[in-house]
């Protein structure tokens, strides 16, 4: 008898010991009575009734999830790999544990789904472009399909679309061609506003006679410049007039 004084001293110190769970700020306890939900308690000192009552911890930190690299292939049939990020947190302990099995396996698999169906709905050029836009639309999807899980999707981010060479490359040249058709424009544009200027200078010089005589001597005096070989002789606009006007 003497030795199982011990051991049943032992077992009493484990089960009052058991009796008594410390939950840090960020943690709550899901309490099951018999099997069944009780409440959700903490954080600090919990007391549980040893073989009667269970707790289960819940972490309502926010939780950085890496979503796995996803091939997409987009609605102009480009294929490409698409990885994310998605920032969530438990909002209601409750639902996390009883209305989901692993919530965050569930989030996982519910990301990289959600992620493949929104951007294979879009063109890659806005994929690239439009990367906050598609951003807010994974995590409003998100968002609204863990709601029910009692978990909150605060953000999501896509880090990187990768491409193959081949695309690179045709992307590359897209560029280079709509560079030159703009280089093309402009130039064509320039020579537009160019010949206007042009013909509303000659306007302007052909309503006085004096201003054409001056702008034939500035004429002149460019021609005129240093190490120059050009012999210039001055004809008079007025003599010049006469001999066209006797043809």
């Amino acid at each position: 008898m003497n030795i199982f004084y011990p051991i049943i001293l032992a077992l009493i110190i484990l089960t009052v010991a058991s009796m008594f769970k410390i939950l840090r700020e960020y943690e709550r306890g899901v309490i099951f009575m018999l099997g069944r939900f009780w409440k959700v308690k903490g954080p600090g000192l919990i007391i549980l009734i040893p073989f009667v009552q269970q707790i289960v911890r819940v972490d309502l930190r926010i939780i950085v999830m890496d979503v796995p690299t996803q091939d997409v292939i987009s609605r102009d049939n480009v294929s490409v790999k698409v990885n994310a990020v998605v920032y969530f947190r438990v909002v209601d302990p409750q639902k996390a544990i009883i209305n989901v099995e692993h919530y965050f396996d569930a989030t996982s698999q519910l990301a990289q789904t959600t992620l493949r169906s929104v951007l294979g709905q879009h063109e890659l050029d806005e994929m690239l472009a439009s990367r906050e836009k598609l951003n807010e639309d994974i995590q409003e999807i998100l968002d609204s399909q863990t709601d029910a899980w009692g978990i909150k999707v605060s953000n999501v981010e896509i880090k990187h679309v990768d491409l193959d060479e081949s695309m690179i490359r045709a992307i590359a040249q897209q560029a280079e061609a709509e560079r030159r058709r703009r280089a093309k424009v402009i130039h064509a544009q320039g020579e537009m506003e160019a010949s206007q200027k042009l013909f509303e200078a000659a306007q302007v010089l052909g309503q006085k006679e004096e201003a054409l005589q001056l702008r034939y001597l500035q004429t002149l005096t460019e021609i005129a410049g240093e190490n120059s070989n050009t012999i210039v002789f001055p004809l008079p606009i007025d003599l010049m007039k006469k001999f066209m006007s006797k043809e």
